[in-house]
């Protein structure tokens, strides 16, 4: 694409103030963008600490009230066998500590003490009481208001608690120091709760008891919920095991599990999904809690937000503290600001840009005269002598150079413009990237028959023959600089007809390797190709007739030599039969089987010679006689003549022949000649071929007033692109090409038809037919 010079200056002149006020604005940016980010984290690790700090004022008097409890029981200041005086204790340190839900203290024996904020509104308090008195169990509920005065009080007989089984009692005495339970959803207030349990000994370290203190957390979400990070930032608390126990939103932390009792929900299923987001991949990979302070970016549905998960608060509480905000609440000032100075810059670079157009046009007058000059010279409209307008020093020696060069350019078109025309031989300039025609001469337009303004509009490759192979265009970028095509190929003309042509093609290129054309040259060489085609012809015809003559010579020379040794060995069968049958009481019992031998060696003897003599007899023309042929028996011979070829090559041999078949008009000894042949081909196919179903079926059935014949084999088939009877191709390596081209003429000699089937998946089928004999 060419560029102006005009306005190349004015925009580069307002390109370059538009770039420095930008550069000025987006340093300023990036530097205070970078500062408020990392405001941002340490104001996250700050609400982080924060909340730590909380968490563990908030449960320290938790510990120190279970503990003082312990030491009082332990040392006996009170009595922890006093159920009543325990109760007023219990009650006392309730009463003290407002985010206490329960005071309770379980002794060795199964007793119980509990004191706690009543859930269903009787009264303020509650006491849960189990005693033991001879062997039997009591359970008493208690109401109190907050004098410590009975409101009411009732028996629950249903109630089954023991507080030795229950996992804070043993893990205290087990430990034997204050333990902290996970956090959990308390069945009686459904709050958010932990458990907090120091063991009670004797002077000898038995365990006595074990006291213990409820702890609802649902304070810690409301001190969550008042934290302002910057204007949508959040801090939520999650437990090692990746259930989120404290949330601004506190309804988001508990759901149901499948047996409908409440449990937290985890990070990764949490109502929250920016949390999720968050914090969820970290779970699911294994790697909260962390080991120390974690600072993070992400992305949520195209909002960028800042992270900071902070390590766990200590052993007995591996809660760790997660907090996010967006990068907005922190940045979205300076990026409000920053649009306003882009603006600013755009104005500023616009008014410099009109004063620099109107700069850069004064510059470029004398350079657009001196452009419109060297057009006009370039086209011929002016001469190139005329005197040159006032202008840039170095203008005018540039317009001596160009004036030279034009002249020596048109001096050049001008001679290959009249070459490239009056060639005798067809010539084009045709695109490197596409094929497209650019120029044609006339007698490429002689040759295809189209007009040069049809091939403009035409590809090189449209112009050859659909099944010849496409190669022109994409191989021309190569980096071959001596890249050159010279091929024969056909091209179909614009009446359709097809001729065949010499292609001639070369790549010009410009002086940096670029492609810029590439010419070719085209020849009709149809009448050479026809001349080619009719030589070739005729050495085929002449070599089949050789072929012909010399199986001719040799079918008579074996029917001679062999004629001989099998009338002898006839004539000596019928000897030993004659021997045999003139005995006076018959042959011998033992003697039968080689007289059935014998019988079988006459037989096949003189069947040879009609062989042989048919064979000769078709060579040398001679049609045969034709009779009544009953195919049966005719199939059952010819079976037998291959089963050692087949048992050899372990193909099993099958017939399934129509049991009504009609006699067939024909020349017994041909055809014969024409299913051995086909039984041949069959087990020969199947012999190096490893499948396990090796089988050679031969059919024959009534087909209207014709019997079809058919040999079936399970072998690989028939490759594609081979004519089965054409005469001397074969796809035997020791074949002569003749057996399928004999046998198509005997049964075509005969009144029947020759022809292949392929099969479905694997193996070959060839069919051929016989008239029915006609009674008459």
């Amino acid at each position: 694409m060419k560029k102006s010079l005009g306005a190349s200056l004015a925009v580069g002149m307002a390109g370059l103030q538009f770039l420095a006020i930008l550069l000025v604005v987006f340093s300023s940016y990036v530097t205070s963008e970078r500062a408020l980010i990392r405001h941002a984290r340490d104001l996250l690790r700050d609400v982080g600490i924060n909340t730590i700090e909380h968490s563990k004022g908030f449960l320290s008097p938790a510990q120190g009230a279970a503990e003082l409890a312990a030491q009082l029981a332990q040392n006996r200041v009170i009595a922890s066998h006093d159920t009543p005086v325990l109760e007023q204790l219990l009650f006392q340190q309730l009463k003290m500590a407002p985010q206490f839900a329960g005071l309770y203290y379980g002794r060795e024996d199964g007793t119980f003490v509990m004191v706690m904020r009543s859930p269903d509104g009787r009264a303020e308090y509650r006491s849960k009481i189990i005693s033991i008195e001879n062997g039997k169990r009591r359970v008493e509920l208690i109401w109190r208001d907050a004098t410590f005065a009975e409101v009411g009080r009732q028996l629950d007989p249903t109630d089954t608690y023991d507080p030795r089984d229950r996992p804070w009692y043993v893990k205290a005495c087990k430990e034997r120091r204050t333990i902290w339970t996970d956090p959990y959803i308390f069945f009686s207030s459904q709050q958010p709760g932990i458990t907090l349990a120091a063991p009670v000994l004797h002077e000898n370290g038995r365990v006595r008891g074990a006291v213990g203190v409820d702890i609802e957390i649902s304070m810690i979400s409301e001190f969550l919920s008042r934290l302002n990070i910057g204007q949508h930032g959040r801090a939520l608390i999650i437990n090692h095991n990746g259930d989120v126990i404290a949330h601004p939103d506190a309804s988001l932390i508990k759901t149901r599990s499948a047996d409908g009792t409440l449990r937290f929900a985890d990070i990764r299923e949490l109502g929250d999904p920016i949390a999720r987001a968050a914090f969820g991949p970290l779970a699911l990979a294994g790697a909260l809690p962390v080991q120390q302070e974690t600072p993070s970016q992400f992305d949520y549905q195209g909002a960028s937000y800042v992270s900071t998960i902070m390590p766990v608060i200590s052993d007995k509480l591996p809660w760790t503290i997660a907090v996010y905000a967006p990068e907005n609440d922190f940045t979205g000032v300076l990026k409000k600001n920053r649009t306003l100075n882009i603006w600013l810059a755009v104005l500023v670079a616009g008014l410099t840009g009109l004063i620099g157009l109107a700069l850069a046009d004064y510059i470029h007058r004398p350079v657009r005269a001196f452009a419109v000059r060297t057009a006009l010279i370039s086209q011929g409209e002016l001469d190139p002598d005329a005197p040159l307008p006032r202008t840039y020093k170095e203008l005018g020696r540039a317009n001596d150079a160009l004036v030279q060069q034009i002249v020596a350019r048109r001096k050049t078109e001008r001679e290959y413009g009249q070459t490239f025309n009056m060639s005798s031989r067809g010539m084009a300039q045709i695109q490197p990237d596409s094929g497209r025609f650019i120029r044609v001469n006339a007698r490429i337009c002689e040759m295809t028959g189209y007009s040069a303004r049809d091939l403009t509009q035409m590809r090189l490759r449209d112009l050859f023959h659909p099944d010849d192979p496409t190669f022109v265009g994409a191989i021309f970028n190569t980096d071959d600089s001596d890249f050159a095509v010279n091929r024969e190929i056909r091209c179909i003309r614009k009446d359709g007809s097809t001729i065949w042509i010499t292609l001639n093609e070369i790549l010009i290129r410009d002086e940096h390797g670029k492609p810029l054309h590439a010419v070719l040259t085209m020849d009709d060489i149809t009448q050479n190709k026809r001349a080619e085609t009719q030589i070739l012809q005729l050495n085929r015809d002449l070599s089949h007739l050789a072929r012909g003559k010399t199986m001719s010579q040799m079918a008579a020379g074996l029917a001679h030599e062999l004629n001989q040794p099998l009338t002898a060995i006839a004539q000596n069968a019928d000897t030993a039969l004659l021997i045999l049958n003139e005995q006076p009481d018959g042959p011998p019992p033992a003697l039968h089987d080689l007289r059935t031998i014998l019988a079988e060696i006459e037989g096949q003897s003189l069947r040879a010679g009609e062989i042989i003599r048919a064979l000769r007899g078709f060579i040398s023309k001679d049609e045969g006689g034709s009779t009544a042929l009953d195919l049966a028996p005719l199939i059952e011979q010819t079976l037998r003549l291959v089963q050692a070829e087949a048992t050899e090559a372990r193909v099993g041999l099958q017939t399934l022949l129509d049991p009504d078949l009609p006699p067939v008009r024909g020349n017994r000894v041909q055809v014969a000649q024409v299913i051995v042949n086909l039984l041949r081909n069959a087990i020969e196919a199947l012999a190096p071929d490893p499948a396990a179903d090796r089988r050679v079926i031969l059919r024959a059935a009534r087909d209207g007033g014709m019997v079809r014949i058919a040999v079936e084999d399970t072998g690989p088939g028939i490759a594609p692109g081979i004519n089965l009877f054409s005469q001397f191709e074969t796809t035997k390596s020791d074949g002569m090409g003749l057996g399928l081209s004999i046998c198509r003429s005997i049964v075509e000699a005969n009144g029947g038809t020759l022809w292949h089937e392929t099969l479905p998946g694997r193996g070959s089928r060839f069919l051929f037919t016989l008239p029915v004999h006609a009674h008459g």
